[in-house]
């Protein structure tokens, strides 16, 4: 009984090494840090005291910043969900014998580095980028548009980076769907669109939802589009982190940040996994 105990512990324990030393340690670090002190010599003093979060709440500019980020993570996440459904609703469908080229296109963006994909909206929507130019090439405007340096430029940034995982998310559970059980509603009378609600829909909803769940943390994390695509009042809670330990070193307060903006997507996850289950999101990459 204790040999295939230990067995299974044997064979994961690099991987559990692995995660222990890479995330778990970091982890506690980036906790303790959070309630030191900064002397005014600008050195770390190690101490046990809530100063740090009590300054992120004092003033109301911090703050903003994290419910900018909120904002902006559910904007990008029901973009992602409008866009990434009916792509990943057609690869399911389709019987063409491209689809696997199709699903390829998708995923292509991953073979490109990510600040060259969000470097590259600089030169399509810049004043002298590609899209102000032919607008005035033919006589649309006199004058470009600002289209940089704003949360909408941000916006789109992160809907190019996040949308293959919200559209792969949908696509695998719609393809764990068996496709009988949509012709036998319509075999019983329903509609193609009275199918998709009542069959297709509820069943892809894990899915849907993991997508959800990805796009969210992963936006609320991010910070080189809104350093990039973003102007001076669109910094994300990551840019702010960003500032304070490698801008000031100020470990402590960027610790103290780190550790509110992670207690924050604790409560998300905490949330999903109560009313919708972790293991959903296995069960629809399955």
């Amino acid at each position: 009984m204790q040999h295939k105990i230990w067995r299974p512990l044997g064979l994961l324990s690099p991987a559990l090494s692995a995660v222990f030393l890479l995330l778990v340690v970091p982890v506690c670090f980036v906790v303790v840090y959070s309630f030191w002190l900064r002397a005014p010599t600008g050195a770390d003093i190690p101490a046990f005291q809530f100063g740090n979060y009590a300054k992120f709440f004092e003033d109301f500019f911090y703050p903003s910043i994290l419910i900018r980020t909120i904002r902006v993570a559910l904007e990008t996440t029901v973009i992602c969900v409008l866009m990434g459904y009916i792509p990943a609703y057609f690869f399911y469908k389709t019987e063409t014998k491209h689809k696997s080229f199709l699903l390829l296109l998708v995923m292509l963006p991953f073979w490109i580095s990510f600040i060259i994909r969000t470097m590259s909206w600089v030169n399509i929507l810049g004043d002298t980028g590609l899209f102000n130019h032919l607008l005035i090439k033919f006589g649309i405007l006199d004058s470009p548009l600002a289209l940089l340096y704003n949360e909408g430029s941000v916006i789109l940034g992160l809907v190019q980076y996040l949308l293959p995982f919200m559209i792969l998310n949908v696509y695998v559970s719609l393809e764990g769907i068996d496709k009988s059980l949509t012709e036998a509603a319509t075999s019983l009378g329903c509609t193609e669109w009275q199918a998709f609600k009542e069959v297709t829909l509820p069943l892809s909803l894990p899915g849907l939802s993991a997508g959800c769940l990805l796009v969210f943390v992963l936006t609320a994390g991010t910070y080189l589009s809104p350093m990039i695509l973003g102007g001076p009042g669109n910094d994300m809670i990551a840019n702010l982190i960003f500032k304070r330990v490698i801008g000031t070193l100020d470990w402590p307060f960027g610790s103290a940040i780190s550790v509110i903006l992670l207690g924050i997507l604790s409560i998300i996850v905490f949330t999903y996994n109560r009313y919708l289950g972790i293991a959903q999101i296995f069960k629809s990459m399955q």
